[in-house]
């Protein structure tokens, strides 16, 4: 399964550093001095935000919210996070 979440970006002029928060997520953020970086952890906090939520939880994730609905302060900036979920072991 995959979803796609908006992830809002705070650049480190504001935040000190990266900061990247998907707001659908409760609580899923990262902070990185570098964007990829920052992008990439996020990706896999997500990942693990949406692995425990079907796992241990009820297992209804939350719907994406639409990039124009989003409000952004000045300087902050939108990405798209592509979330992978493998509901059946691979083998590994």
């Amino acid at each position: 399964m995959t979803f796609t979440y908006p992830a809002i970006v705070t650049p480190p002029e504001t935040a000190g550093v990266f900061r990247v928060e998907l707001p659908d997520l409760e609580g899923c953020f990262a902070e990185r001095a570098d964007l990829e970086d920052a992008l990439q952890e996020a990706r896999e906090a997500a990942e693990d935000w949406v692995r425990i939520e079907l796992e241990e939880f009820e297992g209804n994730l939350p719907f994406a919210s639409h990039p124009e609905d989003l409000e952004l302060t000045e300087g902050q900036f939108l990405r798209q996070i592509l979330v992978t979920y493998k509901l059946m072991p691979d083998g590994d």
